[in-house]
This record gives C-alpha cells, structure tokens and sequence, in this order.
C-alpha cells in the first residue's frame, strides 16, 4: 500500500501597502466622477444643441416673414429700425 503524501501548502497573503490602496482608491475614484461628469455634459450639450437648433429654425422662420413683409433689409435689433439693402446691378 502506497501512502499519500500530503503536502500543505500554506498560503502567503500577498497585499499592496495602505498608502498604496488609498492611493489607488482615490484616483479610481475621481476617474469615474470624472467620467459620471462627462455623462452629464453629454447629456446637457445634447440639449443645448436641440434648443439652439429650435431657436435657429424659428429665426429663419421670422427672417422669412419679415422679408417678404419689407424686402431685403438690415434691422436694428436695439430699436427695430430698418435699412433697404441695396441690390448691386450684374455688370454683363
């Protein structure tokens, strides 16, 4: 009969120092703010730019209006005072 060996095997714990976890945590920690923030500049850019895009499409819409109420003019937009365009002449 043949005996088995057993051997133990003791387990070393092996570990970084505290300083080094804190170290690590810390930083960890503030690069998933930092990308948690950037998630919500994303989503906030993103509705910005559907109000910015509102906004154009209604100025355009009352650009047109008013041109085809006074023609092609510059408007002051301090007082509402308007000037002619002058429409320059095609030399042929």
């Amino acid at each position: 009969m043949s005996k088995k060996v057993e051997k133990k095997v003791e387990k070393i714990s092996k570990a970084i120092t505290k300083k080094e976890l804190e170290s690590i945590t810390i930083n960890q920690t503030g690069v998933q703010k930092i990308l948690l923030d950037l998630g919500s500049l994303e989503a906030q850019k993103s509705e910005v730019i559907k109000e910015y895009e509102k906004y154009s499409v209604t100025l355009e819409q009352i650009k047109a209006e008013l041109e085809e109420k006074y023609g092609q003019v510059n408007i002051n937009l301090r007082d509402g005072t308007y000037t002619d365009i002058e429409k320059k002449e095609e030399v042929k």
